[in-house]
């Protein structure tokens, strides 16, 4: 009897022994599970923190070409190919003496002209300078962005002429269908595909407008068709100094406004790049003397140029 009850509390010292052993090893899997948990969660969260900062570093890319310029490309060329029939009857009536004669439309023909080229040029770059010296970004993003789409408009527009020689309705016998490759090189009688003024104009035209509507959109529908129609009544004033054709006038305003509107996507898609750190980079700021210092940075040169100006 002694002897099965000493088994019994042997037995059941192992059962003890083992269910605490158990109950140990259970514990652990638990914690272990709880850590892993815990882990996990903390992994979860910091890469949902990681893609979260890049997504808001990142931020949702804007394309630099759209559906839309298709559809502008294709609109310039059905267009060119409607009125390329009407090339030398248009020509003719514009060069009729009772349109000729007319002195109000040669002056708003030479004045739309003068502000278009080099009239761009000179407002483009005031307007940049302006901006940088009292300190208003939007006035020099709008001064630099503008003056750059003319840059590349009429460099576009300059390989076309040279590679294209078409001839200038001004050149006898008048031939709207003279065309001959590279003779544009050779002289300014033979570039006139595409119309570089209307290049000027439409460039201008669609970088202002671009960029002053997503400051102020409600003026989309003002600022937009004043300078679209000064734009093509520049296109006009070329037709009607027997300078170019409707068709170069056409296919000009499609590379202006393609030019104008691509810069300002571009530096919007790609902001802080290397020639807005170069050049809108610069500030007016009082002296201790009452004077005004401009301060002015060009990346990525280490040293700043400082300018004071005389007080007055």
């Amino acid at each position: 009897m002694r002897q099965r009850e000493a088994e019994q509390r042997d037995d059941g010292g192992e059962q003890r022994e083992l269910e605490g052993i158990e109950g140990h090893r259970t514990g652990r899997r638990i914690r272990s599970g709880r850590g892993n948990l815990a882990a996990a969660l903390l992994a979860l969260s910091l890469s949902t923190g990681v893609a979260q900062a890049q997504a808001d570093t990142i931020g949702p890319p804007i394309p630099l070409f759209t559906y839309g310029d298709a559809v502008l490309a294709g609109s310039v060329v059905v267009a060119t190919l409607l009125a390329r029939p009407f090339d030398d009857r248009i020509a003719v009536r514009l060069q009729d003496s009772s349109t000729q004669d007319s002195r109000r439309i040669q002056k708003v023909a030479t004045f739309v002209r003068t502000v278009a080229t080099p009239g761009s040029y000179y407002i483009g770059i005031s307007m940049y300078a302006a901006g940088r010296i009292w300190d208003k970004d939007r006035l020099a993003d709008l001064g630099l962005h503008g003056t750059e789409a003319l840059v590349v408009g009429e460099l576009v527009a300059g390989v076309v002429k040279g590679v294209v020689g078409r001839q200038r309705p001004s050149v006898l016998p008048r031939n709207s269908g003279s065309y001959q490759l590279g003779r544009g090189l050779q002289g300014d009688n033979y570039r006139s595909f595409p119309s570089g003024h209307s290049t000027s104009a439409f460039a201008a035209a669609a970088a202002v407008s671009s960029e002053t509507s997503r400051w102020w959109p409600e003026t989309r529908w003002i600022i937009g068709p004043i300078l679209y129609t000064g734009a093509a009544l520049t296109g006009v004033s070329r037709m009607y100094n027997n300078r170019h054709w409707m068709s170069d006038v056409l296919v000009g305003a499609g590379v202006g406004t393609f030019a104008g509107l691509k810069v300002v996507r571009y530096h919007h898609s790609h902001p802080g790049n290397r020639l807005d750190r170069w050049l809108l980079k610069g500030s007016l700021s009082p002296t201790p003397d009452g004077g005004q210092a401009l301060h002015w940075s060009i990346m990525p040169a280490p040293a700043e140029f400082t300018f004071t100006m005389p007080r007055r």
